[in-house]
């Protein structure tokens, strides 16, 4: 290398052209960086040329594009800020060459790359690259080494094409950081979903629902195809979720499909999507549910509402876990663990040949009956509490509880609705409340219905009753009015007199409640 030569100056210029050009073609900076690295080896004779980043968030400098590296020696090379030559040069900002890398014990060769160095001894050239006076990465080169060879020449030429490639590389090492928090907060978020949808956010202490808990534990373990069976609003879906967030699975997708609100001609296509021009409407190729849940889980409610024909289809997916696209000739793998269920008796439907006897046999491997709240009353203080809490800070209230008379309607109602029933009354409650505790009148009309609910269970005569609902209701809004009449008389709507009245005859003393 003859330092000064006219013919060496053109050619440098003439690489340092190429670069500019490079870096103006494309937004795509791993398409960019990777060929500007070989164009540096070819131009250098190196075998190896690389390029490593320093990510700000984390510390770690790892090795981004590299010319000579296989991907497992790229993926090796990575360093802490001081760590080594590469880690040396972006700490201080300053460039290093090593003439013999046998004589360095700095050299660390991470990547594996450099074998038998003295055999095949090799001198490393290391600068910075910087954005102002930040050293975001470094440019390092390995080159055969060569008794007088003059390296400060290509110190030089690297420090040039490493201010040259600096914002590019600044764009890779804000993309790097971005894709860490990305990653980060992608971790946070599965981590509040096994929260938020683990067994322990079901609400209630009764034995039935420990049962089921167990039943939840045991089967999220396995892979196995799990059938949820239940009356309408007992929260069949949040088994679901608790089964697939308690699993292995949790980190992968949960896609959710309500069999019963997709209409037949669309169903197909959402369960095992299409390729473009499969029917008419299909203008593009499309991914179906089975597709999208990957190696996660897929849950199919109200799996009852099928047709016989999708149900076949299943039924070869669960068997073969394999299905192909509509219009496609490609035959795809069903990785995804299948959660159904169902509020309808399917043996009912197998005799009426509405469902398929075989899928039925193949889905009812864990059968979990999910409990209606009727049979679980010892949870319905804690579901409502829980729901007060909720529901008063969606909606701004200062709600601070429910009054016995009010717990006690709730007790006695026969909750054909289940879960889902008794989070609507007591959102509809809360609505009603300004402050304070939910009275018996703020609960929801069919709560008053008691001969027709099965609300009230009393012996006593219809008089008896009405009677009896009056002087609790009265005696709640007296007892949250301190005694006050006209605040009370206010709160139900009636006059004073009428109050003073209803008092008189019902022998309520007020001032038992100052």
């Amino acid at each position: 290398m003859q330092k000064n030569s006219p013919a060496r100056e053109i050619e440098e210029l003439s690489l340092l052209y190429n670069i500019s050009h490079k870096l103006g073609e494309s937004m795509d900076l791993k398409a960019v960086l990777s060929p500007i690295l070989m164009m540096i080896a070819d131009h250098l004779q190196v075998p190896r040329a690389t390029l490593t980043i320093l990510n700000r968030n984390t510390g770690e400098i790892t090795t981004e594009e590299a010319s000579g590296l296989l991907p497992e020696e790229q993926a090796k090379g990575t360093y802490r800020p001081g760590e080594g030559i590469t880690g040396m040069v972006i700490k201080t900002g300053k460039a290093v060459i090593v003439s013999k890398v046998s004589d360095e014990p700095l050299f660390l060769n991470k990547t594996g790359a450099r074998k038998n160095l003295a055999e095949n001894e090799l001198s490393f050239i290391c600068v910075p690259v910087k954005i102002g006076y930040e050293t975001i990465g470094a440019l390092s080169v390995d080159r055969v080494f060569r008794e007088g060879d003059s390296l400060r020449e290509v110190e030089h030429l690297l420090t040039i094409i490493a201010a040259s490639i600096s914002q590019a590389v600044r764009l890779r090492q804000l993309a790097g950081e971005e894709l860490e928090k990305l990653k980060e907060e992608n971790a946070r978020l599965h981590d509040e979903l096994r929260v938020r949808h683990g067994p322990k956010t079901m609400i209630g202490n009764s034995r039935k629902l420990q049962t089921l808990f167990a039943l939840i534990d045991k089967v999220s373990r396995a892979n196995t195809t799990v059938l949820i069976l239940g009356e309408s609003g007992v929260g069949k879906e949040r088994v679901a979720h608790a089964i697939h967030y308690s699993s292995q699975r949790a980190d992968q997708p949960f896609i959710k499909v309500n069999c019963a609100a997709l209409p037949e001609s669309l169903i197909e296509s959402e369960l095992f999507g299409h390729e473009k021009g499969a029917f008419t409407g299909a203008t593009a190729f499309r991914k179906g549910r089975f597709e999208l849940a990957g190696k996660g889980s897929i849950f199919l409610d109200e799996i009852g509402e099928l047709s016989l024909a999708l149900q076949a289809k299943l039924l070869r997916v669960l068997q073969e876990k394999e299905f192909e696209r509509i219009g496609g000739n490609i035959t795809l793998k069903a990785d995804a663990r299948v959660i159904v269920a169902t509020n309808k008796d399917l043996e009912t439907l197998i005799r009426e040949g509405r469902f398929r006897e075989d899928l039925y046999y193949r889905l009812n491997v864990f059968p979990i009956v999910v409990p209606p709240l009727r049979d679980r009353k010892e949870d319905i203080n804690a579901l409502c509490d829980h729901f007060i809490v909720r529901c008063a800070a969606e909606h701004g209230k200062e709600i601070t509880g429910i009054s016995p008379t009010a717990r006690d309607l709730l007790m006695n109602h026969a909750w054909p609705g289940n879960v889902r029933e008794l989070e609507n009354c007591i959102e509809r409650a809360v609505i009603l409340c300004t402050q304070g505790t939910i009275q018996s009148y703020h609960l929801s009309i069919s709560l008053s219905k008691g001969e027709q609910t099965g609300l009230l269970k009393t012996s006593g005569t219809l008089k008896e009753t009405l009677t009896g609902v009056e002087k609790g209701l009265i005696t709640e809004e007296l007892k949250r009015c301190r005694g006050n009449m006209a605040r009370a008389a206010r709160a139900l709507g009636i006059t004073e007199r009428m109050m003073g009245l209803r008092i008189a005859r019902l022998g309520i003393d007020p001032r038992l409640y100052k």
